[in-house]
């Protein structure tokens, strides 16, 4: 057993990943009740709706400090800070607030999503560990470890299973670009007289989480950065999903990410490549 093979304990990184999640969103949490300047617009990144909240940077400088007390050869890469470079193998996707908007209007549909991986801290080669989704106005925990299931406190998740595409609820959402969003408006026309409905709630981690709970069928986007659904992807495995980019095998990616049960993600994909997604 190398070095980096005896580093890597699933069952002890979801510990350690569970205990920063639940701090950090509480942490979030009383920062969004106090209200003040820590809930206010700090900065935009790619267009004007695209925001950051000084809670977001507060809450990932949080994260990182326990992160690096506890495994400081790891590496990190999150949303709002640059991605550290660890020597371990093992490295860190965080996203401080998944749902930043949702977090900004008191919609009660943000999480706090962190997930361990191996490998190069490269999306398109990595694997997923573990992974943790924190909704902090819902105290809901959603956790899973590579071969150790999905779970939400002692409940053991899994996906639905046997829904067609024409009686599925299907989990959404939308780029910042202008652009962007006329595309993905133009592909949901397709999609939607297909299916039992939509929902688009705001935050990809928690749509994931609810995919593997059962609470919806499917769920689709493009646009997606790594931190959006590091977490949610070993969330929805583990319960069952499959997860990917496309009908043909495809790893899941900005370009598109595709998330049900295996007969489902195949009615899915091709719904999606007619659509033109």
């Amino acid at each position: 057993m190398t070095q980096h093979e005896a580093s890597v304990d699933p069952a002890a990184l979801l510990d350690l990943a569970r205990s920063i999640a639940v701090e950090a969103g509480e942490f979030a949490l009383a920062a969004r009740r106090a209200g003040g300047s820590g809930i206010e617009v700090a900065a935009t990144k790619s267009t004007p709706t695209d925001i950051v909240t000084a809670t977001d940077r507060d809450t990932e400088g949080l994260i990182r400090e326990r992160i690096l007390a506890a495994r400081p050869d790891d590496g990190i890469v999150g949303e709002e800070h640059d991605s550290r470079v660890g020597t371990s193998g093992v490295s860190w996707v965080v996203d401080p607030i998944d749902g930043t908007v949702n977090f900004l209007y008191g919609v009660p549909a943000w999480t706090v999503s962190i997930a361990v991986v191996t490998g190069e801290p490269d999306p398109s080669s990595w694997q997923g560990v573990a992974g943790v989704v924190f909704n902090p106005t819902t105290g809901e925990v959603f956790t899973a470890s590579a071969g150790g299931g999905a779970w939400l406190g002692d409940e053991r998740l899994q996906v639905n299973t046997g829904v067609p595409l024409g009686r599925a609820l299907v989990g959404t959402g939308f780029g910042y670009s202008a652009e962007r969003r006329r595309e993905q408006a133009e592909v949901l026309l397709g999609v939607l007289p297909q299916v039992r409905d939509i929902r688009r709630i705001g935050s990809a981690a928690l749509d994931l989480c609810l995919l593997a709970a059962g609470r919806l069928d499917a769920y689709y986007e493009r646009g997606l950065n790594p931190w959006d659904h590091a977490a949610g992807a070993v969330i929805a495995r583990e319960a069952g999903a499959r997860v990917g980019g496309g009908p043909r095998g495809e790893r899941e990616s900005s370009e598109l990410f595709v998330a049900a049960a295996p007969e489902l993600y195949e009615e899915l994909t091709a719904a999606l490549e007619a659509a033109g997604a």
